[in-house]
């Protein structure tokens, strides 16, 4: 079983080190902003003391952005109960919606959220090529053999 916490002190260097594992920095880039990851908050998914998943999120204008879900043990609910959390957060904090970006390779991430009542709000043509002048380290070729091109909005509605 698992608990989930929110991200403190304690746990940033961790969460700063799966970022750059998962991500190749900890820096993250969507819709031409530069977000790095031990500057917003977040919850974590801690098992016998081990981070097992993280999400982090960024709320301006009555909306919540999700920088980043990352389970690092699939299929036991862990990226679903942090998803639950940010959603329960950002009601609290009468957010109009929860959005994200995710690449167009990332077909697993698209059917998560899919499930989970998100929506495709819009695509953003060659904006990953954009995003690459600013973090080279953006691969050019994703899951799948998918050329990693453009940005995916999809957004749940509160």
């Amino acid at each position: 079983m698992f608990d989930i916490k929110p991200i403190d002190e304690n746990l940033k260097e961790q969460v700063a080190d799966i970022w750059t594992n998962n991500w190749g920095s900890d820096l993250m880039v969507t819709r031409g902003k530069v977000y790095r990851a031990l500057d917003y908050p977040g919850y974590v998914a801690v098992e016998d003391g081990k981070i097992i998943g993280l999400i982090v999120f960024h709320m301006e204008d009555r909306e919540c952005e999700i920088l980043s879900l990352d389970s690092l043990s699939e299929h036991r609910g862990v990226g679903s109960k942090l998803l639950k959390k940010v959603i329960e957060v950002s009601r609290e904090n009468k957010c109009n919606r929860v959005w994200l970006i995710t690449s167009n390779d990332n077909t697993y991430a698209m059917k998560f959220y899919q499930k989970r009542r998100f929506q495709f709000k819009k695509v953003h043509l060659n904006a990953i090529e954009e995003a690459r002048k600013i973090k080279p380290e953006i691969p050019t070729i994703g899951y799948d053999d998918i050329p990693i091109k453009h940005e995916i909005e999809m957004e749940l509605k509160l």
